[in-house]
């Protein structure tokens, strides 16, 4: 819309126009008066002026949002549909089952608080940020420093995805030197390092009391676990796995050296197109685009990075960078930032994805909508061994990082072998996190 204005008047007038009863009158008080009140009221002809500019741009931020909203989720970016070429019986990618864990209705193990009280909250509309810049995110729930642990649920049952791993209780990663906040304040998980152990090795699996609906999900790490026979993952579900949804943010098996984010859905979600110049992402497409977990052998809707220090020794080697996921009604979107490129608007705190880079990933609403098949969130840590998908590629080569298989690398015949007697080769095997924030 053009809006012109002709205006016709002498600078006396104009004054005027602008001036109240009181400022009139006081043009009859001589020459030295008027050029008082001259300034006076050119000040105020000034302040209307920026009102009246305050007030069309507001009146045209929600049409400009609504425009960079589009742009945002429209960006060249790529999915990644993997089909780990096993049938998997956990949680598909992650370490979750519907049989195993339903962490919004159980108390989990040894809570790091002393208890397991969840907190809910409700949904969150795409909301981008207002043309002022100011972020439209507000901070819900964070884990960071000497209090990270606080809040968390230690898992202590069977691994869902069959891994030679045991999952150990608060008290024991402590008493065992598993989990610690670290002279720089971070928190470390790690993965046991005794050489040889009988049965499984021990790890930390984490899960936080807070549950949510939408937000946006930071994760800064400077150091993750790597190495054949492992699969972390930093990733969310809610109870009835796969029906209220799995979003996998960060995951990845063995010597990877490219993230894979993965959503897992029941009946009824696709992607519209696996064409990442359609789904405007940067990451690559495989596999379908049937996003069910029953229907796809439990390998969901994933898409891969073309970042190569978005995983494993790459990551490691930079410093990690962050990690952002936005659940929002128009969609679910995955961002890795390297060290060196982390915004400043999320250094600040006050993040706005709307002046992000295009995504690694995105799953439209177009046909499946976040209300729908995603529902009472809660973030998750694992660090698994072999299991379903690290295990079952154990002799398999072709994924970034993994040009030769572990197999071949370490000598060994099989994953379970290798986790049970080689226990300082899971040395690099450890999550580093300066934090966790949830923002709605």
């Amino acid at each position: 819309m053009r809006i012109s204005l002709s205006l016709h008047l002498t600078l006396p007038v104009l004054l005027l126009a602008h001036a109240s009863p009181a400022d009139a009158g006081l043009f009859a008080r001589g020459t030295e008066q008027l050029a008082r009140t001259a300034n006076h009221l050119h000040h105020r002809a000034a302040k209307h002026s920026a009102g009246l500019a305050r007030d069309l741009r507001r009146a045209f931020s929600a049409m400009v949002s609504t425009q960079e909203l589009v742009a945002t989720t429209g960006s060249a970016q790529k999915v990644y549909c993997v089909n780990t070429g096993s049938s998997l019986t956990g949680d598909g990618g992650n370490g979750n089952s519907s049989a195993g864990h339903s962490p919004s209705t159980t108390s989990g193990a040894s809570g790091a608080s002393g208890t397991s009280t969840k907190h809910s909250s409700t949904t969150v509309a795409a909301n981008p940020a207002s043309s002022s810049g100011s972020s439209p995110w507000k901070l819900a729930q964070h884990w960071e420093g000497n209090d990270f642990f606080d809040g968390w649920d230690f898992w202590t049952d069977a691994d869902p995805t069959h891994g030679t791993v045991d999952y150990v209780s608060q008290s024991t990663a402590q008493s065992e030197n598993l989990i610690e906040i670290n002279d720089a304040g971070r928190a470390i998980m790690r993965v046991d390092t005794t050489q040889t152990v009988s049965t499984a090795r021990k790890s930390v699996r984490i899960t936080t009391q807070y549950s949510y609906n939408g937000g946006l999900v930071l994760l800064d790490a400077v150091h993750m676990p790597t190495g054949c026979g492992t699969w972390p993952a930093f990733w969310s579900n809610g109870p009835d796995w796969p029906n209220k949804g799995e979003i996998d943010i960060l995951e990845g098996v063995n010597d990877n050296s490219a993230n894979q984010a993965t959503i897992h859905t029941g009946h009824g979600c696709t992607l519209p197109s696996s064409s990442p110049s359609a789904l405007n992402i940067t990451g690559t497409v495989v596999g379908g685009t049937n996003c069910a977990a029953a229907e796809t052998s439990n390998a969901g809707c994933g898409m891969v990075t073309s970042q190569d220090n978005s995983y494993g020794v790459g990551f490691n080697s930079n410093n990690g960078g962050v990690y952002a996921m936005q659940w929002v009604d128009s969609g679910i979107s995955v961002w890795f930032f390297p060290r060196n490129s982390v915004p400043a608007d999320i250094s600040s705190g006050a993040p706005i994805p709307t002046g992000w880079p295009k995504p690694m990933a995105h799953w439209p609403a177009t046909d499946c909508n976040p209300s729908t098949f995603f529902q009472d969130h809660v973030q998750i840590f694992d660090t698994t061994l072999c299991g379903d998908w690290a295990g079952n590629v154990w002799g398999s080569t072709g994924s970034p990082g993994q040009e030769q298989s572990c197999a071949t690398r370490t000598g060994v015949a099989t994953c379970e072998e290798f986790v049970l007697n080689h226990g300082s080769s899971f040395s690099e095997a450890y999550w580093e996190v300066n934090y966790v924030k949830i923002f709605q």
